[in-house]
């Protein structure tokens, strides 16, 4: 009896620790029938509350095994409230020929997060951001893309 005793007493203290709040974002758009056309943006909004702290913003998307690049061509606008977009065009390498695709795989769907520009952001002011993707390659549209979307978190 005492064991049980013993072992809810550290399941319930684990527990209590390990609560804290998780100050992510995350928001992926569908592309419709896997194939990106240039005209189709992923768009959404998020909110930043918190100016003092630094923030990781990544790219996520997820693509078939069958596409035939190893990299994409992005255009991504960030904007602070009803502000013109800033666009940044991104090369985002996906993998190579010699060791495969980066991310996380499953079956034939592979999903990528990737840091833009490899250093966390600090927001100057406070309140609703919104952000829009664009494919921009040669190809349109872009067959293998099942989603993109953008991802915001604290950085530690």
């Amino acid at each position: 009896m005492k064991m049980g005793k013993y072992f809810f007493f550290i399941f319930l203290t684990a527990g209590f620790f390990s609560c804290k709040q998780v100050n992510v974002y995350e928001y992926n758009t569908n592309i419709p029938s896997q194939k990106w056309n240039a005209a189709f943006s992923a768009d959404g909004n998020f909110v930043i509350k918190d100016t003092a702290a630094l923030y990781n913003i990544y790219i996520v998307l997820r693509h078939l095994d069958s596409y035939k690049y190893n990299n994409i061509w992005l255009n991504v606008g960030l904007a602070q409230g009803k502000d013109s977009l800033y666009y940044q065009k991104l090369n985002l390498t996906l993998g190579d020929d010699a060791s495969g695709w980066e991310g996380i795989g499953m079956n034939d769907i592979w999903e990528l997060r990737k840091l833009i520009n490899g250093r966390p952001k600090k927001f100057v002011k406070a309140g609703e951001y919104h952000f829009r993707i664009f494919q921009v390659m040669r190809d349109n549209p872009l067959p293998g893309i099942l989603s993109a979307g953008l991802r915001v978190e604290k950085a530690e």
